[in-house]
């Protein structure tokens, strides 16, 4: 069962906390990360790539020369695919590329790169993350105090509005809640802030 230091927002150490195994204490499954990895791209698209067909090209209305008589190929459009200028025969469309995996293989993937953050000590557990008013200032002493002060998932058991507001004009910084931690995030970040709460919650959640 892996142990992690406990520590305050002045970056001192108050304890010791035991890991689940079945969620901290895994061998990574890379195959599933890298799908878990995929399909998070995948559902960012935005798929708002167009192009206009012979339907949605202007003009072309009129038979451009009579069907026959002319010595010419016989044409219904100016506006065919195979003319220049003409519409898209098999352009890309409006499209959704969002999927979903199997749950399983979701917390798989979550469980794997929690175990892989853990390996590489790269996991700071806070005994609590509270600030009395949104001050960017106050957030970089507490990043700084941790040694975390590049890219850093921050991450509490519930949304906290203060935090939140503190961290986000801090390059390379991120605040989510337990509910919103994703594989993508985990694997982005060097460092994985959490407060003691919300590993119980990752836990509750995962270890099911």
């Amino acid at each position: 069962m892996p142990k992690v230091n406990v520590l305050d927002m002045n970056g001192g150490q108050v304890g010791e906390l035991e890991l689940s195994d079945s969620v901290f204490g895994i061998e990574p499954n890379e195959s599933v990360l890298h799908e878990a990895v995929v399909m998070q791209q995948a559902s960012q698209r935005r798929g708002t790539h167009a192009v206009k067909n012979r339907s949605a090209v202007r003009g072309g209305g009129r038979k451009p020369w009579k069907q026959k008589g002319t010595g010419r190929a016989r044409h219904g459009s100016i506006r065919s695919p195979i003319w220049v200028g003409g519409g898209v025969a098999f352009g890309p469309t409006p499209r959704s590329y969002a999927y979903k995996l199997p749950k399983k293989v979701r917390r798989l993937a979550i469980r794997s790169a929690l175990s892989s953050k853990v390996k590489d000590e790269n996991v700071i557990v806070l005994d609590q993350l509270s600030l009395d008013a949104p001050k960017t200032k106050d957030m970089v002493k507490v990043l700084s105090n941790l040694k975390a002060d590049r890219k850093a998932l921050v991450v509490g058991r519930d949304f906290d509005e203060n935090v939140a507001l503190s961290a986000r004009n801090i390059p390379g910084v991120k605040v989510i809640d337990a509910q919103g931690l994703n594989v993508l995030d985990v694997l982005n970040f060097d460092k994985l802030i959490i407060t003691r709460d919300a590993v119980s919650r990752v836990e509750e959640v995962l270890g099911q």
